[in-house]
């Protein structure tokens, strides 16, 4: 993997790169759909290649790993041909759904003990094997295994975290080594940065992930209930620290305006259920704030659902349309609102690219924060 940087916002940290794998070009800054199980939510392979067009995307190594199975995806090729996918892909690690089955798993040196959410049989997660396994799904670009605290948590438990996180990423660099490539092209590793909330972890755990040399770095443990200024302290502290010339990835993050004010921070890579999950409760997101469509102030609005939109549905269905869908609860209006969010998602950053690009980033961000702060 290469990473260039091409671009630097004058009156932010805001960058604008270029990532390069053997599954084509990332233009940076970039949103990854969120494709859990091989699938992105209520979106075919063709509205997501032709109307949201991500350069990648993400997939789950714990629920890939649980089904189909490893020997599934073995036989398919990988995870690219599994799917009809044939542009990047990016596996984390298990470690985030690992935290969030906090009462059906046990933390230890060696790795951690979990019961499938899908019928309670015992698995165990390792720092070795976890390489393994994302070996075998064959994404592009493939992340450590890490413990992500929860929030809040004290002091002494970020702490003791944060240096499990450190040998266990020294462990899963020693066993890649180890580990020829599976389908004829490299894949790329990143580290996490951890530490909660606490500025000097977060410093110490930076200096570590940058000591490493991974072609990129990403932070995690963030998104996790704490307050979006707390958030936006440990990107800009994290950011200071970790490598210029390496793609930095903030792990499930966020909403539009989160996205936004990272970017500005430094922060090249995102990913988060957000606009998928927030799509099929109704909440469409838009450069002129957010709209619940569920709303009866919808009814009779025959406007089309975003007229500054950048996919099919936002100019051939209209609001009414798509709240009478909702309130039916057909499927379809999931569907079309998840294609609406994404589209727009995609948007907002390559939008925000081309600012920096441009030079006028900072003011900008600064519109598009008030406008997107409004609920229509």
């Amino acid at each position: 993997m290469e990473f260039s940087l091409q671009h630097k916002d004058l009156r932010s940290k805001a960058r604008a790169g270029i990532i390069t794998t053997d599954h084509g070009e990332i233009k940076t800054p970039i949103f990854m759909p969120v494709g859990t199980v091989a699938s992105v939510k209520g979106v075919h392979q063709k509205e997501l290649r032709e109307e949201i067009d991500p350069d990648i995307i993400l997939g789950n190594t714990y629920h890939l790993y649980l089904r189909p199975k490893l020997e599934v995806l073995k036989a398919a090729g990988g995870l690219h041909k599994f799917m009809g996918w044939d542009r990047n892909i990016l596996t984390d690690s298990g470690g985030y759904q690992v935290y969030s089955l906090s009462a059906n798993r046990k933390i230890r040196e060696e790795g951690v003990k979990f019961k499938s959410h899908i019928d309670g049989s015992l698995h165990m997660f390792t720092p070795e094997n976890v390489m393994e396994i994302q070996r075998t799904i064959g994404a592009d670009i493939i992340m450590a295994f890490d413990e992500c605290t929860p929030y809040p948590c004290d002091y002494e438990y970020a702490k003791r975290s944060m240096k499990l996180t450190h040998r266990w990423l020294d462990r899963c660099m020693a066993h890649l080594e180890k580990l020829p490539f599976e389908y004829g092209y490299e894949q790329a590793f990143f580290p996490i940065v951890q530490g909660s909330v606490y500025k000097d972890l977060r410093i110490q755990s930076a200096e570590y992930i940058a000591e490493a040399g991974a072609p990129g770095n990403a932070i995690g443990g963030l998104s996790v209930g704490e307050p979006a200024e707390e958030m936006y302290a440990m990107s800009e502290a994290v950011c200071d620290v970790l490598p210029e010339d390496k793609p930095r990835y903030l792990m499930g993050v966020g909403t539009p305006i989160n996205i936004l004010e990272n970017i500005a921070l430094g922060i090249d890579m995102f990913d988060c259920v957000m606009p998928t999950r927030n799509a099929r409760n109704g909440m469409l997101f838009t450069a002129e704030g957010t709209i619940n469509i569920k709303n009866k102030k919808w009814e009779a609005d025959f406007s089309p659902i975003d007229p500054q939109g950048t996919t099919f549905v936002d100019r051939e269905y209209s609001k009414a349309y798509l709240r009478h869908l909702f309130a039916a609860n057909e499927y379809l209006g999931k569907q079309i609102a998840t294609i609406h969010n994404l589209g727009f998602y995609l948007w907002l950053v390559r939008e925000a690219r081309e600012r920096i690009i441009q030079g006028d980033f900072a003011a900008w961000k600064s519109k598009m924060v008030k406008n997107m702060d409004k609920r229509l």
